[in-house]
């Protein structure tokens, strides 16, 4: 495969970044919602905001990167064999996955915010609070982080299942333009 039919290396190394930082960022803000409160809980709560705003911030340069850097057209070979309907369910999860690696952690961010517990990055960096601390605005904002991450989730279990198929039942080599072996 060449770099026509390929994503580039970065385009490559932020997927796959961003789907180990994704899947952790679920999972820990998962678990830690069902703790006590302890300083297990706090802990996983401060790694949970560093993760958003890493997850925010590599989202922002695969954003740039590929705006500058035009994505590899699906083959042709997998067009006229997919359905309409697949298509516009690929563009749709896709578009969506964008949305959502910005909406989550800064819907995140601002529940933080609002709530009264800024973000300190890596316990040295103060943020800015994305909005003024009141408890009113952090009861609605929560459900939304929550909402909006079971979302991601969705369309993650959505772009995988697309993927395994082009894979596994169609056997079109599509997974292997995201893979580091051509």
């Amino acid at each position: 495969m060449n770099s026509l039919t390929r994503y580039t290396s970065l385009a490559i190394g932020l997927h796959w970044l961003l789907a180990v930082a994704l899947l952790g960022s679920f999972a820990v803000g998962t678990y830690m919602t069902e703790l006590p409160f302890s300083p297990q809980r706090l802990k996983l709560y401060n790694w949970h905001k560093w993760a958003g705003v890493v997850i925010l911030a590599l989202s922002l340069l695969r954003l740039v990167w590929r705006l500058t850097h035009r994505p590899p057209a699906l083959p042709a070979a997998v067009t006229s064999v997919m359905p309409a309907w697949q298509t516009r369910l690929h563009q749709a999860v896709h578009l969506g996955l964008y949305v959502l690696f910005f909406a989550v952690p800064l819907v995140g961010w601002a529940y933080s915010s609002a709530a009264g517990f800024p973000v300190v990055l890596f316990g040295v960096l103060p943020l800015p609070d994305f909005v003024p601390a009141d408890k009113a605005l952090a009861a609605l904002i929560k459900p939304w982080h929550q909402i909006t991450a079971y979302a991601m989730a969705s369309l993650v279990l959505l772009h995988v299942a697309g993927a395994l198929k082009h894979h596994w039942i169609d056997r079109d080599g599509l997974l292997k333009r995201m893979s580091w072996r051509a």
